[in-house]
């Protein structure tokens, strides 16, 4: 299955990835608990950071991303799909738009709206079912805004924290770009440079920038 097959970006062979994935090979654990197991980890291991984007295509590697201390939702995504494949299970990169309610000052400040995209999340095949997860919220950061950690039980979808535990609006979907095999690095230059056009360098050789 091409859910299941290595690429430049998910490139599980490498040690980085191996390493993250060592503790659940393991054959007494069902697919489920592995990939459980694997969400929570990447979900919680990297902080979540909206306010670096990086064009370039070296930066998407999973290999890469693994060594960061951080890492934007896309990004905590790419690594989580290494790690799924590289332990048999179908994963798949989804992409769509959301608006974040909560703590909107600083994304408007950064990005001129409180709209992030593309928003990354991912497809697991667990059951003969296509579920989905999105790791992109550590928990610190949840509780930092009294927000309930995504959790996902490897039976249902787990992707939208709509409201906090007060009741107020905290994120909606906006537009689904559905799913893609690889990362479609060309797709999300445009659809970045579209939607956040005054945070880049108007010769387009500029790759990379940091908010």
């Amino acid at each position: 299955m091409e859910y299941l097959e290595s690429s430049y970006f998910f490139d599980f062979e490498s040690d980085a990835i191996q390493e993250l994935i060592a503790e659940f090979k393991d054959d007494s654990l069902s697919k489920k608990e592995i990939a459980m197991g694997m969400y929570t980890k990447v979900r919680d291991h990297w902080k979540y950071d909206p306010y670096s984007i990086s064009l370039s295509k070296e930066n998407f590697r999973a290999s890469a991303i693994a060594k960061n201390p951080s890492g934007n939702c896309v990004e905590k995504s790419i690594v989580l799909i290494a790690c799924l494949r590289a332990l048999g299970i179908p994963a798949r990169l989804h992409l769509g738009k959301v608006k974040n309610h909560i703590a909107a000052e600083r994304l408007i400040e950064k990005f001129g709206s409180n709209e992030l995209t593309p928003h990354g999340m991912v497809n697991v095949h667990l059951n003969n079912k296509w579920l989905k997860m999105s790791p992109a919220f550590n928990k610190s950061l949840c509780e930092k805004f009294k927000v309930e950690p995504l959790e996902f039980d490897g039976e249902n979808n787990s992707f939208l924290q709509q409201y906090n535990s007060e009741g107020s609006l905290f994120m909606e979907y906006t537009d689904d770009y559905g799913h893609f095999t690889d990362v479609p690095l060309d797709f999300m230059k445009r659809n970045i440079k579209e939607h956040y056009p005054h945070i880049f360098d108007t010769d387009e050789n500029i790759t990379e920038f940091k908010l």
